[in-house]
């Protein structure tokens, strides 16, 4: 396995300092209300700028909140920069309106013709999670409005890549004979693939979520909120959420075009954001209030029963009720079995679990996810420990990390090169790109960045001053896509490195975590953790609060081989608390009698008892 390092990177800026009790531990713990600018900015947009000056100067407050807890729940919403209670409604009524999103109206009258005279559709979607609910929300609701004729096609990422490629435009002639391609969650960066489309005489849609080049493709139309000129309010919708959009106006359409009757109603189509939000959370979106309010509305649904049955099989094998399921849930226990479908076959298993009308026939289909998913972890797991194994020899001093980190073995499974950029990412704290094999000589690459460095501007960038090297890339600021030829592997890393150099020079050494203040003994109680776990949802950009306190340590031993459950005291209060993934060379440490630790308040279930717990973000003993 080969890791890139030069030599000449210089050792990352310390001038910010954590801020927390002098000297009480080794956490880095940054007050949320002192947090340094540059670490609030995880992206340098005007939004996020607007939104911070809100926070400061935000008129909400205690009394806004019934019950003991409204002045730390204020202070959790100010900090992110919620500025009025009008920012945490959930109602289906305050999404923004889909006129807002520039192409709507040129999508909307081509699939109403599409309709109206049983065109075939072919659906192109992406391997991720994203992509497979937008597939199967697209296939649900375009049959729902009346249209028999549609199809979906999902590229298999060993096979074909990502995208409207022209060589899936030739599959998808070949199989289904479409009239019109409609992509969801990709195809603003397939200028090839539309074009060799368009030549074939096709009509293409293009709905997706991804940042644009300067040049678009020469689709029929485009809906991208993230596309020039558009005036959408919110830019963090996935792909899903276009999808829903356009869907929405659609119906809108045909309403307005005498379509329905009694023999073919107008549907609600209300009865899919379960999909919307799994995929918006699964996606890692930033939960702004548009999409707080797709992920809530989902939820929802779920909790009461109203989901699909493929959702419901999934958490049922997950052992996982509906009624106890949260925004977290969807990310941590549903993402994961979809997603596991693309990155080792093929995304279809996903895509047809959602689409299944009975539990029966999905319940089958989750557990082949369900295995599926067992075997990427096994797949990851031994991944994981090839590039950690390589980086321990290296004898790394985490003062003199290079900027970035950029890692390759011909070994490496493509499916699962994403999940292992993030877990090396979180572990040494630097934009991190791992690369796999493909057949044609090419090597194709996932990166995951930390808050500050927007690494698909990178990428951007690298392109710009150094062009040639990457064949082609995409993605968001905090995770993105590349290809490049294997001899260009050594140039890809120098170029990195020299555009980090600048984008590095004023990040902190090591991952600060924000934390919401010290609880006193008294609101470490069950009341607490509801009406916490009520005030989401909680998610990317809207993150679940987390505390931190000095403890007393009663009582540690391991769990589950690898997990340390601790008995915590505050004052005459002690509470349960559970760690993940622990070096169990270091803990159990029963010369420790207090710690400092960086928890989120949860809410433990068992053998229906209720019951308050820590779930620990990070912990390390006080000095």
């Amino acid at each position: 396995m080969s890791l890139l390092i030069n030599e000449q990177s210089s050792a990352l800026s310390t001038a910010l300092s954590t801020v927390q009790d002098a000297g009480i531990s080794d956490l880095a713990i940054v007050p949320r209300t002192l947090m340094p600018q540059t670490l609030a900015q995880i992206s340098a947009s005007p939004e996020q700028s607007a939104l911070a000056t809100a926070a400061n100067a935000s008129p909400l407050s205690a009394q806004d909140f019934a019950g003991p807890y409204g002045k730390i729940l204020a202070q959790i919403f100010r900090t992110r920069g919620i500025d009025s209670l009008s920012d945490l409604e959930t109602g289906a009524k305050d999404l923004l309106h889909f006129k807002q999103l520039n192409g709507i109206a040129q999508a909307v009258n081509l699939l109403a013709q599409a309709v109206k005279t049983q065109q075939r559709i072919v659906i192109i979607g992406d391997f991720d999670a994203d992509g497979a609910t937008s597939t199967a929300l697209c296939m649900l609701c375009l049959r729902d409005l009346g249209l028999n004729n549609v199809k979906y096609l999902v590229p298999n990422r060993f096979d074909f890549g990502y995208g409207l490629s022209p060589e899936i435009v030739d599959v998808a002639i070949s199989e289904f004979s479409p009239e019109i391609l409609l992509t969801v969650d990709n195809g603003i960066a397939c200028h090839a693939g539309v074009a060799h489309a368009k030549a074939q005489g096709l009509q293409v849609i293009i709905t997706d979520h991804h940042l644009p080049a300067t040049t678009l493709p020469d689709a029929d139309a485009i809906v991208n909120p993230n596309q020039h000129h558009c005036e959408f309010g919110s830019k963090h919708l996935a792909g899903v959420g276009v999808a829903f959009y356009v869907l929405s106006a659609l119906k809108t359409k045909l309403m307005q075009d005498d379509w329905f009757n009694a023999q073919r109603p107008a549907p609600n189509l209300a009865q899919y954001l379960d999909i919307v939000a799994l995929g918006t959370v699964a996606d890692v979106v930033k939960l702004d209030k548009n999409n707080r309010i797709f992920v809530y509305q989902g939820v929802q649904r779920i909790r009461a029963g109203r989901c699909r049955p493929g959702i419901r099989a999934l958490l049922d094998v997950a052992s996982k009720p509906c009624d106890k399921v949260t925004s977290i849930d969807l990310g941590f226990i549903l993402g994961p079995r979809l997603n596991a479908a693309g990155r080792l076959e093929d995304m279809a298993q996903g895509i047809e679990c959602l689409l299944a009308e009975d539990y029966d026939t999905a319940r089958g289909m989750a557990h082949t996810l369900d295995s599926l998913n067992r075997q990427r972890r096994e797949i990851e797991g031994q991944m994981r420990e090839q590039a950690e194994a390589t980086l321990a020899t290296l004898q790394l001093d985490q003062d003199v990390l290079p900027d970035g980190l950029v890692l390759f073995d011909p070994d490496f499974h493509q499916g699962v090169i994403g999940i292992v950029a993030g877990r090396i990412k979180e572990q040494y704290y630097r934009p991190t790109v791992v690369f796999a094999s493909q057949d044609d000589g090419e090597l194709k690459g996932s990166a995951r960045s930390i808050p500050g460095v927007h690494i698909r501007d990178v990428f951007d960038e690298v392109n710009t001053r150094h062009p040639g090297i990457i064949k082609k890339f995409g993605g968001h600021a905090m995770a993105a896509g590349l290809s490049i030829v294997a001899e260009q592997l050594d140039a890809f890393n120098s170029a990195l490195l020299s555009v980090l150099a600048n984008h590095m020079a004023q990040i902190p050494n090591e991952a600060q975590i924000l934390s919401d203040g010290q609880l006193l003994a008294s609101d470490l109680s069950l009341d607490f953790a509801n009406a916490l776990m009520q005030s989401g949802p909680w998610g990317q950009g809207f993150e679940e609060p987390i505390f931190d306190n000095v403890f007393t340590l009663v009582n540690q031993r391991i769990v589950g081989e690898k997990h340390l459950k601790m008995v915590l005291q505050l004052d005459n209060v002690t509470i349960d608390a559970i760690a993940f993934n622990v070096d169990v060379d270091a803990w159990p440490n029963h010369q420790v009698n207090q710690v400092h630790v960086a928890y989120k308040l949860n809410v433990n279930e068992f053998r229906g008892q209720q019951s308050v717990q820590c779930m620990v973000v990070k912990f390390a003993p006080v000095r």
